[in-house]
């Protein structure tokens, strides 16, 4: 038995947004590290093997990082192959480069497998490209929240530029987020939160930097959320009404 690790992104949260790579490794995984953001269908892939939940969640985390380190490495060490399952891309937020780096301190043999990022593919099932051509030419993805809790200040930076700019872990900083926004005169701009993105329950609420606080008061959508803010938001409506028009015909 060879003490190995595997970090695989798990993608939006679509059980079929994971890659195949992804699915092979959970078959042939002996552990598995699982975050709160994972859809735990998918550890059906691994019928026999041992399942170690260690997700965080704003308000609620049950392991600090450093524990999560060292869990995976004991788990490595004790079981063999161990897959690190994370949401979405685990370069993305999502704190994997500093697991594998602690594992190779070991001598572990790590392996990394990409996974669909929710900062792409959730706008993309709404109905909202990041970019589109003679609308926006680039996008920018930003966390709300730094590891004090407090909003990150390169917001501030960001809410200047013209392109499509994606917030996650941005809904408990909704009202600092408006604020940024008026503040440098945007309160015209386009918004839209998308709550659960990918899975049956997907809500979505749009609206203007001016009304979104209203909108959100008045339907209060659940984390996790990602917030998308750009003129490519008033894509998603045009396309609704494209598609009415057309089953009307």
């Amino acid at each position: 038995m060879k003490a190995q690790i595997t970090l695989v992104g798990a993608g939006p949260g679509d059980i079929d947004l994971i890659t195949l790579k992804g699915v092979n490794a959970l078959k042939d995984a002996d552990v598995i590290l699982y975050d709160a953001l994972v859809n735990v269908k998918l550890l059906d892939y691994a019928p026999n093997a041992v399942k170690i939940f260690v997700g965080k969640r704003l308000g609620n985390k049950s392991n600090t990082q450093d524990e999560i380190n060292k869990l995976l490495v004991t788990a490595a060490q004790k079981y063999g192959h161990a897959v690190r399952l994370k949401g979405g891309d685990s370069f993305v937020f999502g704190r994997g480069y500093e697991e594998l780096t602690y594992a190779e301190k070991f001598g572990i043999t790590t392996k990394i497998i990409p996974g669909i990022s929710s900062s792409i593919a959730v706008p993309a099932l709404a109905g909202i490209p990041v970019t589109h051509r003679g609308i926006s030419n680039s996008f920018h993805v930003v966390s709300a929240t730094l590891a004090n809790g407090k909003l990150n200040p390169e917001l501030q930076l960001i809410a200047k530029v013209d392109g499509t700019v994606v917030i996650l872990m941005g809904l408990s900083k909704l009202n600092e987020i408006v604020h940024v926004y008026e503040t440098i005169g945007k309160q015209t701009t386009d918004i839209a939160i998308i709550s659960k993105g990918s899975l049956p329950s997907q809500q979505v609420i749009t609206g203007q930097i001016s009304t979104i606080k209203s909108v959100y008061e008045h339907n209060k959508v659940p984390a996790p959320a990602v917030i998308v803010i750009g003129e490519v938001v008033g894509l998603r409506a045009k396309q609704r009404l494209e598609q009415l028009a057309y089953s009307l015909q």
